[in-house]
């Protein structure tokens, strides 16, 4: 039996506010960039980086309010340090102004987790507290306790990990 699998796990941050949409049949739509960076020292001894643009989308065919779109409008602002789950989508369009095709790297997400804290300021702290897990079918994950800080897990949230595999 020949199985596939397409799955995407990206930890980042926004690089803009979300954009939220409802279409006409009442689903809603949330696109939002994540940002995510690898640093490493090259042969010379200097420090380099590189920063990768991820294009997401999350969407809600719920019409009672209780979806992740709702979640993302609500508490998701530039700069969060967020946690995504999802697939990789590629899809093409033929541009209006010089019919050319354009193609389009989408993350379908399922799954998100908030990783700042309050009064983070979305760079990156994130040690206060963690917020709660949702998903596309609007239930929460496995809730911390209020106040519960990642101090359990420090290098969960260390800014510099050269040991990533990426």
């Amino acid at each position: 039996m020949s199985r596939s699998l397409n799955k995407v796990q990206l930890i980042g941050n926004l690089g803009a506010d979300p954009e939220i949409r409802t279409i006409p049949s009442g689903s809603r739509v949330a696109t939002f960039s994540i940002a995510t960076s690898r640093t490493w020292t090259n042969q010379s001894g200097q420090k380099q980086e590189k920063t990768e643009w991820h294009r997401c989308e999350v969407w809600n065919a719920k019409r009672d309010g209780t979806g992740l779109v709702e979640v993302i409008e609500k508490y998701l602002k530039k700069g969060d340090r967020v946690y995504v789950e999802g697939s990789i989508e590629y899809r093409s369009y033929e541009d209006k102004k010089d019919g050319a095709t354009k193609y389009i790297t989408e993350i379908k997400v399922r799954e998100l987790m908030m990783l700042s804290g309050k009064n983070d300021g979305g760079e990156g702290g994130g040690r206060r507290s963690a917020a709660p897990a949702a998903s596309a079918s609007g239930k929460e994950g496995a809730k911390p306790k209020e106040g519960e800080a990642f101090g359990n897990y420090p290098e969960a949230l260390d800014e510099e990990d050269d040991d990533l595999p990426f």
